[in-house]
């Protein structure tokens, strides 16, 4: 920094703890900054209106990404100031900031600023835990999110969790992943995973709701001490938040250390009021959320704020939308408006972020509306944070926090107010899950009830503000000793495109792409023998109202294996007897990092174990080695007869009430390209009845099948 530290460090903590002074309103809580950016020299100037009421302005600062703060400084021209430049930064890096007003109106704010700063191209990993009741039913869904995850920089980590599990079972299954992935970052929850409660609070305030509260956090804070022995409470009106001993609700009210996971949950059970299923709410709302980081549908960089409290003793609750929307979208862009009225009105790409508060129910906030109204609701905005008694408590029946994640474009919702939130990192291209972290982490957030373990996010950890329409169509041929790319361009303006490539779809990626190239094409001089899965990213400048960055797109894939095989089944040898057994296979095998193709075998011609009877039986034999002449099996009562495989791996029984059978056989996920594995038939007939009497075993066989997996 280039200012000078404020000398009267002990009056500076003085002004900074003392009570606020009764504003207007809650938009009078925050400092409307914008940034301005410089090259050459590297600089960041900010700059806010005039306010009369203003006594002193300070400002600390850190590497974004990082705890610690710098200490806080005083800005030149006291009550007068309306701005204050950095020249101590870098391009590519981006910076935190905390402005503090003093005055008979104070305020403070947080900016996340930079020049130019650098694309993020690996955010880690995540763990995906999975309600094992919906893991079936949303299947292809879970696939797509995997692979857009997956495009946008994340390593991903699979668990499937029974809902009837314990939750201390499933943070020791968190623990173990961060043990063997040092770069766990995030958590997302799919499903009705066992929910955490801890504490003796009433963040609401209501005598009625004093106890354990919905904790998620509890899974993103590894190595703090929770217990349940100390808290003995049954007071609430819900028993859901009583809290004795030994009951596996928790002690703490506050998170006990730093936390070191951000964790999202889209759990939309006991939902009622929906006309949807939980599972169709569930594929409804991974839909959206697919389409959002695909910019199926556009969103304005918009924000409203629906406030019902007013100044509340200081509290001022909705400047949680305030402060963060004017750094997140610029002062100008957001308006005081009713909620409902205006998401459902919207036109065109509504609204990116949204607020909402007023006195609550478990089903409603009091000027806003309740959990029916979504039902019904448009709702056109995608972040949101909704605040009022009760529904911050959100493992409840047709619960408000989580009911905006049911209907609309909505995908996250966090209950802000006690306390106040901090999103302002997503300005320069981070996830909602870092800001949910950072605000739980961080005990100069502001209000009330900071750092306590009622503070969860509803929705996906993953998502982020700006969003950079993909490329799509992308292909991939050999060409010699090399590999031509070639794709469709993305439809943002001004984009150009980073090719990444790794040894199998799950990643990690590598990027090929020294600099970003403008065209659609790219030949790799140096491909990989064996499976290679290419991915490309658009790549954009994005202009925020708080600077610059390289923003990446969902990133488009393709696979490739080398030497170049094809997906499929040929046929080798004959059945015996007349007509002969005959065995067929399809689809082609496909096997991808997390799916196989069923493969389908069909078998023709069986004979039926004993005459008469209408009893077709038998087993395909599936191998991973080929007799490709075939084994004579004469020895064994079947002359003329032949084994086309070299092993029996897997036998699968088959029975019909006709000469046709069929039966499946599943081909793993991530099974190497070019992997052959082999099959063969038998049906079982009665000793003596085929001509000749040449089956004193009671058997014939097929021809065999020989397939080979590719991807797709």
């Amino acid at each position: 920094m280039t200012n000078t530290l404020h000398a009267a460090v002990v009056v500076l903590a003085a002004t900074l703890a003392a009570p606020i002074a009764i504003a207007q309103s809650p938009a009078q809580a925050s400092i409307d900054v914008s940034v301005q950016t410089a090259t050459s020299p590297p600089s960041l100037t900010f700059s806010w209106p005039l306010d009369a009421t203003a006594t002193a302005y300070f400002v600390r600062r850190r590497n974004s990404g990082t705890p610690v703060w710098g200490g806080y400084f005083s800005i030149p021209g006291a009550g007068t100031a309306t701005g204050y430049t950095d020249n101590t930064v870098v391009v590519g890096e981006r910076y935190d900031y905390h402005f503090v007003k003093n005055g008979s109106t104070s305020a403070r704010t947080f900016v996340t600023a930079g020049i130019e700063a650098d694309a993020i191209e690996q955010r880690g990993t995540i763990l995906l835990l999975v309600d094992d009741t919906q893991a079936a039913p949303l299947s292809p869904r879970i696939d797509r999110l995997v692979s857009d995850l997956i495009g946008d920089g994340w390593f991903v980590v699979r668990n499937d969790v029974a809902r009837t599990d314990t939750t201390t079972n499933v943070k020791a299954l968190i623990q173990a992943q961060a043990l063997t992935y040092p770069d766990l970052e995030s958590v997302f929850v799919l499903g009705h995973v066992p929910v955490p409660y801890s504490g003796q609070i009433s963040p609401d305030g209501h005598t009625n709701h004093v106890g354990a509260w919905s904790a998620d956090v509890y899974y993103g804070e590894l190595d703090g001490a929770w217990t349940d022995i100390s808290v003995n409470n049954t007071s609430a009106s819900r028993a859901a938040n009583h809290n004795v001993p030994g009951d596996g609700k928790f002690d703490q009210s506050v998170i006990p250390t730093s936390v070191e996971l951000a964790v999202g949950r889209v759990d939309l059970a006991n939902m009622p009021l929906f006309a949807a299923t939980e599972t169709e709410l569930l594929e409804q709302y991974l839909d959206k959320d697919h389409d959002y980081r695909h910019k199926v549908f556009t969103v304005d960089q918009l924000a409203i704020v629906d406030d019902n409290f007013g100044w509340f003793n200081g509290e001022a609750f909705a400047a949680s939308g305030w402060r963060n929307f004017s750094a997140l979208v610029g002062a100008n862009a957001v308006s005081s408006a009713d909620y409902f009225t205006t998401l459902n009105t919207a036109a065109g790409g509504g609204y990116v972020w949204s607020y909402g508060c007023g006195g609550g129910s478990y089903t409603s906030a009091g000027g806003i509306g309740n959990t029916t109204n979504f039902t019904t609701s448009t709702n056109r905005s995608v972040f949101t944070m909704l605040f009022g008694s009760y529904f911050g408590d959100w493992d409840s029946t047709n619960n408000f926090l989580r009911a905006p994640l049911c209907s609309g474009w909505t995908l996250t919702n966090a209950w802000a107010g006690r306390p106040h939130w901090r999103f302002h990192v997503m300005g320069m291209g981070a996830t909602i899950g870092e800001a949910t972290r950072d605000s739980q982490n961080d005990p100069s957030a502001g209000g009330f009830f900071n750092r306590y373990v009622h503070m969860s996010l509803m929705g996906d950890p993953t998502l982020r503000q700006h969003i950079v329409a993909p490329a799509s169509s992308l292909t991939v041929a050999p060409n010699g000793t090399a590999t031509d790319l070639s794709w469709t361009a993305s439809p943002a303006t001004g984009a150009d495109y980073h090719v990444y490539r790794a040894v199998s779809a799950a990643g990690p990626f590598s990027r090929l792409t020294a600099n970003a190239i403008v065209g659609t094409t790219f030949t790799d001089a140096a491909p990989l023998t064996g499976f290679g899965t290419y991915m490309v990213r658009a790549s954009k400048l994005e202009s925020t109202p708080t600077g610059s960055y390289w923003n990446l797109s969902q990133g488009v894939f393709a696979t490739i294996c080398l030497p170049q095989v094809t997906a499929g089944h040929t046929s080798y040898g004959v059945g015996c007897y007349s007509p002969p057994l005959l065995l067929s296979a399809s689809p082609a095998p496909i096997s991808t990092p997390t799916s196989g193709t069923t493969v389908t075998y069909t078998i023709g011609d069986i004979p039926e174990a004993a005459p008469l009877s209408g009893v077709y039986f038998g087993i395909v034999i599936v191998s991973l080695s080929q007799d490709l002449a075939g084994s004579s099996l004469a020895s064994l009562g079947m002359p003329g007869c032949d084994l086309y495989v070299g092993s029996m791996d897997l036998p699968i029984a088959y029975t019909s009430a006709t000469d046709t059978a069929m039966t499946n056989f599943d081909v793993p996920s991530n099974v190497p390209c070019g992997t052959e594995f082999f099959a063969t038939a038998v049906a079982l007939v009665q000793p003596g009845s085929l001509p000749n009497g040449q089956n004193a075993f009671g058997a014939t066989t097929s021809n065999g099948i020989a397939s080979t997996i590719a991807p797709n």
